[in-house]
């Protein structure tokens, strides 16, 4: 006969099992599946994880996909892909003029160093590092340069200036610099219209030189040509004499008295010695 009462003895069960094994079966369960999806390391695509045990690095790092790991561990998933930083600054010239510099750096994270960087600097690398490092550098460059320099011709020597100096502190950090870009330049309204007006001057000047250069190579070519009709009229009258004259005038009054037209010829011309020919 089943006992119904509430003593002390009375054992609780459920499905078979007394209750306390029942609950402690549901902990394991749940521990055991917490274990499960805390081993699974997930690092998306284009990122790299950094695994950390009760806050230390423990230098390990994950390629993209999906990983299994130390329960403890923590996965610090970093970017490898392309960033831009824009920068706009007023940075001082050579001669002490302050412009207006807009700047965009082109950088990625080193996977292979990225366990490195987060230990010493952390995950705020770009704040922390990056930014300052692209100011400096850009003062640095712009401060050897004049302003007129940088407005007309010196641009992309200043930015490889800036590339240059940026690869030598970020790539030891592990931080590849891939390219600078100088986007803007805006000088102090007066300088920028004086520089404009120097320019505008030197264009017509050479415009000027142009036209001066061909209004004398048309002078050379009519002096060309003249000397040489001079030349052929020289020619031409030194080989022209009275006896060629005579001569010709002889033979065009033969080839005219050959002819079948009718005419009257006359003989003895007392100015040149040609016969006189008459037309009925």
């Amino acid at each position: 006969m089943t006992n119904y009462g509430f003593g002390k003895d009375r054992v609780i069960e459920a499905g078979g099992l007394p209750v306390f094994r029942l609950l402690a079966i549901v902990i394991a369960g749940l521990f055991i599946v917490i274990c499960l999806f805390a081993a699974v390391a997930k690092v998306p695509a284009g990122h790299v994880g950094v695994l950390t045990l009760f806050g230390r690095v423990t230098g390990e790092v994950l390629p993209e996909g999906m990983h299994l790991v130390n329960p403890f561990k923590s996965n610090n998933v970093m970017s490898i892909r392309t960033e831009q930083i824009k920068e706009s600054a007023s940075v001082p010239s050579s001669e002490g003029l302050v412009m207006a510099l807009d700047t965009s750096l082109l950088f990625h994270l080193n996977p292979g160093k990225a366990a490195d960087l987060y230990q010493r600097i952390g995950p705020n690398y770009v704040e922390t590092l990056v930014e300052p490092s692209l100011r400096a550098a850009i003062r640095e460059a712009t401060a050897s340069h004049s302003a007129n320099a940088l407005y007309t011709g010196e641009r992309e020597k200043v930015a490889q200036e800036i590339n240059a100096q940026l690869v030598r502190e970020l790539n030891k950090r592990g931080i590849e610099v891939e390219n600078v870009l100088l986007r803007d330049i805006q000088l102090p309204a007066t300088l920028k219209a004086s520089i404009e007006t120097k320019q505008q001057a030197e264009q017509e000047s050479l415009a000027m030189s142009f036209r001066l250069q061909k209004e004398r190579q048309e002078a050379d070519r009519k002096r060309i040509e003249a000397q040489g009709i001079h030349d052929f009229q020289q020619i031409v009258s030194q080989g022209i004499s009275p006896a060629l004259l005579q001569w010709k005038g002889i033979e065009a009054t033969e080839s005219l008295a050959r002819s079948p037209n009718t005419k009257v010829v006359v003989v003895g011309n007392p100015k040149n010695g040609l016969p006189l020919i008459l037309g009925q």
